[in-house]
Parts: C-alpha cells; sequence; structure tokens
C-alpha cells in the first residue's frame, strides 16, 4: 500500500523540498488587508512581499485549516487506495489538528478501512519540519507506516526550537506579553527568547539585551541540548533576516560539527505572531 504524506504550510519548508518529495500540503490562511491568501509557502504571496507589507503597517491575522479542506484531501487519497500520514502544527497552537481528526472520523464512517494517521507534532515551523525530514527519510527506506508513527512520537517531545524576535510588538498583540512590557522592552532593547515545551506552547526563556547576546544564546542552546548533533541535519528558520541566518549558521560550525544546515524562511502564519527578524533554530535534542 502506498503512504501518502500530508502536511500544512505552518511547516515552513521550501516548496521546492515539498514538490520533490510528492508531499500534499494544506495551506493555513492569512488575513492581510482584509484578503486572505493562503500561507502557500510562499507560492501566491512571496514571503519578502509579506513582510514588507507588515513593516508598512499591515496587522495580519490567521486561521487553521478547516475540517472541509481535510475531508477532500483525505478522501482523494482514501479512494486511490492509500495509507494516509498527516503531521500538523501542534494542537496547543492551532486547531489544524482538531480539523484533521474530525475529517479523518468523517471519512473512518464512509470508508472503515481507511488508513489514516495523525501526527499532533507539538512543533511549529521547521521543528515541524524536522519530523517531515525523518518521515520522509524513512518512507524511502521502506520503512513500514507503524514503525514511522512510532517512531515520530517517541522523538517529537525532544525537537528543540531555540527562538528570538526581533519585535517585541508581535508578542504584544499575540498576547504573549503585555503593552507595557512591550514598551519598555522595545526601548531598552531587549530581545526575549521563546522555547515549545511538552505540551506544544511557545513559552518565554531568557531575555538578553541586544540582538548578538540573543543570537549567541540561540547557538549555545544546541551545546546544551543537543544530542549526536554531529549526526544531525540543523535547521535555521528565519523571517526575512537571512543576513542573521546565516551568520548564525557561521557561528554554528565554527563551533560545532554538523552533519547539515538548512535555512527556510518562516512564512505568513508563524511569521504574523513573530514578526519580521524572528529567528529560531531547530534540533533533535535530549529534553525540551
Amino acid at each position: 500500500m502506498n503512504i501518502k504524506l500530508i502536511t500544512d504550510s505552518a511547516c515552513d519548508l521550501s516548496i521546492d523540498y515539498i514538490k520533490e518529495n510528492n508531499i500534499a500540503l494544506v495551506s493555513l490562511m492569512v488575513n492581510l488587508n482584509g484578503e486572505f491568501i493562503p500561507d502557500d509557502l510562499g507560492q501566491t504571496i512571496s514571503h519578502k512581499d509579506f513582510y514588507k507589507a507588515v513593516k508598512e503597517g499591515a496587522m495580519p491575522s490567521t486561521t487553521q485549516v478547516n475540517v472541509g479542506t481535510f475531508y477532500d484531501i483525505f478522501k482523494k487519497y482514501v479512494e486511490k487506495g492509500d495509507a494516509i500520514l498527516y503531521i500538523g502544527i501542534s494542537s496547543a497552537l492551532s486547531g489544524t489538528v482538531s480539523s484533521a481528526t474530525t475529517a479523518r472520523e468523517m471519512i473512518l464512517e464512509e470508508y472503515p478501512e481507511a488508513i489514516i494517521h495523525i501526527i499532533d507534532s507539538l512543533c511549529v515551523s521547521a521543528g515541524e519540519g524536522v519530523l517531515i525530514y525523518k518521515a520522509v527519510e524513512m518512507l524511502k527506506n521502506n520503512v513500514s507506516l507503524d514503525e514511522i508513527v512510532n517512531y515520530l512520537e517517541s522523538i517529537k517531545r525532544k525537537v528543540i526550537h531555540a527562538i528570538t524576535v526581533d519585535d517585541l510588538n508581535h508578542l504584544k498583540r499575540g498576547g504573549r506579553i503585555s503593552g507595557a512590557v512591550a514598551a519598555v522592552g522595545g526601548l531598552l532593547g531587549i530581545k526575549p527568547t521563546l522555547k515549545i515545551d511538552d505540551e506544544g506552547r511557545a513559552v518565554a526563556s531568557e531575555k538578553f539585551k541586544g540582538r548578538k547576546k540573543a543570537l549567541k544564546y540561540l547557538v549555545n542552546q544546541l551545546g546544551i541540548n543537543g544530542d549526536n548533533i554531529e549526526e544531525q541535519t540543523i535547521f535555521i528558520c528565519n523571517a526575512d533576516c537571512i543576513e542573521d541566518a546565516l551568520q548564525v549558521k557561521t557561528m554554528i560550525m565554527d563551533e560545532y560539527k554538523v552533519k547539515d544546515i538548512v535555512i527556510t524562511s518562516i512564512g505568513a502564519v508563524i511569521g504574523t505572531h513573530g514578526g519580521p527578524g524572528t529567528i529560531a533554530i531547530v534540533f533533535i535534542g535530549k529534553e525540551r
């Protein structure tokens, strides 16, 4: 039986990678200046144009993938006789996995023999992407679906996200910090860091005065929490700050030996909440 891998656009992988590996993509939506636009890895609106709009004052909002979208895509592949593996954005950050679960129940009522596995990644952006990379690798090696699911479930809480944002106002809008904290932090040049906890929530970590110290903190997390990093592909996610991403890559290469480093662009949905200048290092570690 063919296994069809499906993911959502919050994975922030490149559209080339998605197409090359025949992954089906469902898109979360962004309301930008009153227009609903699919967050489809930069196809409908480029990452550059999205962040340009935000920098010019746009205040986008986001919506999850709906049940109908999942129902249609699940039905399409079930009718082809495929088994389905969907890897989705953390349920603590979006209702997208809940929509997928409802759609799965609807499909199973019509097609009781259908095989649909849903992985709540408890991750975001390239953290979700790490699980997709692992799944693709295992599929290429003809690993069984049950083995893939069990493995992904076993490592998803070991995916470490070390994140910093450049502008506190985006966190304020998302309710992560108060207006007063954002105002004072902005005046003092405070750069907060965030992480994803075991429940898949974005939570505050350390605070630093200045961008340079915050970036150094991200790199240090690789040494503190990384597990067998010399055998890993490390992801650097960036929201329209490629120069900083390249700097972080150089810092990692100067300090550690790793298998590979992949730089990805943070898309419109995740970028709505972190804002331009958000940057993160994602890797598999010992614990969150």
